[in-house]
């Protein structure tokens, strides 16, 4: 309908009539409308192509999503099996004259469309009001969507969200499970806001219209796909449709699944071609089987290859057009679907070496899903949230307000260089939250979150200053911005910190970007030094007592201490020496004989994706071990982090750098490595440990010890390097 056609309450339609109405039928209505304030128009029996609509496919996906897939095609394309002519169907209707879509230039369209809608503003209660006529339509716009061979692309020009659909085969528990794994990898590689992911049970396939609104069809059963469905797929891909098997053995077009027990459930060694004819080479979980051509065949494959980096170069991932109208299927025999954690995944080793290939399955994956048309851009930014404002301990409460009321403004304001934050009692929506620009909710009474839980953490917060008093937004732009305005004036006692659930700009050392999605723990606290304290004269090591902070956060936990988080040189932390899940960024100011130190804090704590979190080890460990590990929450994580951070500090001001250092050389990933300093072709050096002032001490060949320092080089774990920082 070109998007003219807008329904209130969410409803769908199911079914799209098209009806000729004579100016007789016209002049009737509007006569009736004179006498009746209502009139619900309502066609005969005849000009149904139904006495009742079918079943929504979605009752089978579900009742808490209404959505259907689609609606019955009324001309020129096929039904659910898509052979069935405009023709017939004009045959079934009997003497019903049916009136042939035109285009929204059509002046004959325009005079209907008006004098319709007219007709339909007198006969009803409420008045409907002017559709503004879409300039984006055009001839060419429509074309694509009739005949969609142009650049081998599907267009739909219809507004609802298009339809990815997923057939997992039979309708079983195991089969369900399959349904929701594939459903999962998709959403992270696809903006759900603009696409719908449904499932497509074996009935709805055989009975429904799903074709005509499906943009993609993931083919991921275990089983052979039944030979009148198999039609079904390849007369959807005659019409141009795009396909995406899955570890299925679905194939088409002369080529041939073989299976290769060897590989069934190994991790292999795989090389991607891309479509710009670059490579990606990563670990990946084989489905056992491979693809061949047929004798003497010689088969047609677009660019999208995969091939085992083993003697035989088998083929896991093609590439295969099909049919004149952009027909088009990406078959694959490797476990996309499947994260590193699944069960299919048996030992330690294999679960290494996936995880470390995680963000490479997820871009082999976008690569794929872009060849067949879809959009794998960044999913839209959240809208910001306002902070509120939270106490720790009851008795921060009353000397916390009698503060903010002698430093707000007359609008309860208080500025910094950077933003103003203005404290209110409660939040309306037309109170505008900017970056620049925060509202600050000072009552808790009904302050509620799924993110951040009050009761955690203060049953786990065990300090004498520290995180005390909390400001918490669901989404902000960077926590190290909120504590500006604050941190000079605020007293110590009152301990400031900053937690969000999510960050838009998180920040890293130099111009690295900090990537903030939700499952992070998510911090800035507000730390005061005096400079001349044994601390105050080797401010390096604040990153280092807050890295550490974190993996004795966790390792700490009775039962938790074998979990395998370590400390990387300078501010990171790290699964072993495979996977980075955090880091630390510290900004300090010195006023006067006191350092005011801004701790940046964000690591993993429930987020797999796209790298690895905590509780994707404490998972390892319990299937290794037979362990009964719970997981782990934010919150919970970020009270403990700032209890040790408080007393490592107190115990480097009694102590030095010797009251910790044990505690760090315990937790730390490069006890006598062997790197190289400057690059590839630099002298080989072994680590030796921290200097008196933090800084990473190394051992040349010629036996002298070399300082590097953190402001100047990063360390690259997966190529033991020390290499200059990009600036």
């Amino acid at each position: 309908m070109e998007d003219r056609l807008q329904m209130t309450n969410g409803l769908i339609p199911q079914k799209i009539v098209s009806v000729h109405l004579q100016d007789s039928a016209l002049k009737e209505l509007k006569d009736q409308a004179t006498d009746k304030p209502a009139l619900i128009l309502q066609l005969s029996p005849e000009a149904s192509f139904e006495g009742k609509p079918e079943p929504d496919i979605m009752e089978h996906a579900g009742e808490e999503d209404p959505t259907v897939l689609g609606a019955e095609p009324t001309q020129g394309k096929g039904g659910a099996s898509g052979s069935e002519s405009a023709a017939g169907h004009d045959r079934e209707l009997g003497s019903v004259e049916l009136c042939h879509l035109h285009l929204s230039s059509c002046h004959e369209c325009l005079e209907l469309e008006n004098s319709t809608i007219e007709s339909v503003k007198f006969a009803s209660a409420e008045n409907i009001p002017d559709l503004p006529y879409d300039h984006s339509s055009s001839l060419e716009g429509v074309a694509d969507a009739t005949c969609p061979e142009r650049e081998g692309r599907r267009v739909n020009t219809m507004r609802k969200a298009p339809n990815i659909l997923i057939y997992v085969g039979s309708d079983s528990q195991e089969a369900l499970g399959r349904f929701q794994q594939v459903r999962s990898v998709l959403a992270d590689c696809v903006d759900t806001d603009s696409y719908t992911l449904y499932q497509l049970p074996g009935e709805s396939a055989r009975r429904d219209p799903w074709s005509d609104n499906c943009l993609l069809l993931v083919i991921a059963s275990m089983e052979s796909v039944p030979e009148d469905l198999h039609q079904k797929f390849m007369a959807y891909l005659s019409q141009g449709g795009k396909v995406l098997g899955l570890s299925s053995p679905f194939t088409f077009a002369g080529f041939h699944m073989r299976s290769k027990d060897a590989l069934r459930d190994t991790v292999q060694n795989l090389v991607f071609s891309r479509a710009d004819q670059s490579q990606v080479k990563l670990s990946i979980l084989s489905s056992g089987c491979v693809y061949d051509e047929g004798p003497g065949e010689r088969l047609s494959m677009d660019k999208l290859q995969g091939c085992l980096e083993n003697e035989d170069k088998d083929r896991l991932i093609v590439q295969v057009p099909f049919g004149t109208c952009g027909g088009e299927a990406v078959l694959c025999q490797v476990h996309l679907e499947l994260p590193p954690s699944s069960s299919v995944v048996q030992s330690r080793e294999d679960f290494d070496l996936l995880k470390s290939s995680n963000m490479r399955r997820y871009e082999v994956l976008r690569d794929i899903l872009t060849a067949l048309g879809l959009s794998c851009d960044m999913k839209q930014v959240p809208a910001l949230t306002p902070l509120h404002l939270l106490w720790a301990a009851e008795e921060i409460r009353d000397p916390l307000m009698q503060w903010l009321g002698k430093h707000v403004d007359l609008e309860g304001v208080i500025k910094s260089s950077k933003l103003s934050l203005r404290f209110v009692p409660s939040y309306t929506p037309k109170i505008e939250v900017t970056p620049t620009a925060i509202p600050v909710v000072t009552d808790t009474e009904a302050f509620s979150s799924e993110n951040f839980n009050l009761e955690i953490y203060r049953q786990n917060l065990r300090t004498e200053q520290l995180g005390k008093t909390i400001l918490f937004a669901e989404v902000t732009s960077t926590t190290m911005s909120l504590l500006e305005g604050l941190m000079f004036e605020m007293p110590q006692e009152m301990g400031l910190i900053a937690i969000a659930a999510r960050q838009t700009e998180g920040k890293g050392r130099g111009r690295n970007a900090w990537l903030s999605p939700a499952g992070c723990a998510l911090s800035t606290l507000l730390v005061s030094i005096p400079l001349r304290s044994n601390l105050g004269q080797r401010i390096p090591f604040v990153q280092h007592l807050a890295s550490l902070a974190v993996v004795e956060a966790v390792r700490s936990i009775p039962g938790y201490q074998d979990i395998n988080l370590r400390v990387k040189w300078p501010n990171d932390i790290y699964y072993s020496d495979l996977m980075k899940l955090g880091g630390v960024l510290v900004n300090s100011t010195l006023m006067g004989e006191t350092f005011y130190i801004l701790i940046g804090c964000g690591f993993n704590v429930t987020n797999s994706n796209p790298t690895i979190c905590i509780n994707d080890l404490i998972a390892e460990y319990n299937k290794e071990y037979g362990a009964e590990l719970k997981p782990l929450r934010a919150d919970c994580l970020i009270a403990r982090t700032v209890t040790v951070l408080e007393k490592l500090i107190s115990t480097f001001q009694d102590e030095g750098p010797d009251g910790v250092l044990p505690l760090y050389y315990k937790y730390w990933a490069h006890s006598a490595q062997q790197i190289r300093l400057g690059g590839e072709e630099g002298p080989k050096v072994w680590i030796v440990g921290l200097d008196d002032s933090g800084f990473l001490q190394v051992h040349q060949e010629d036996g002298k010890v070399v300082t590097v320092h953190p402001d100047g080089n990063s360390f690259d774990m997966l190529r033991n390097l020390i290499v200059p920082k990009q600036l």
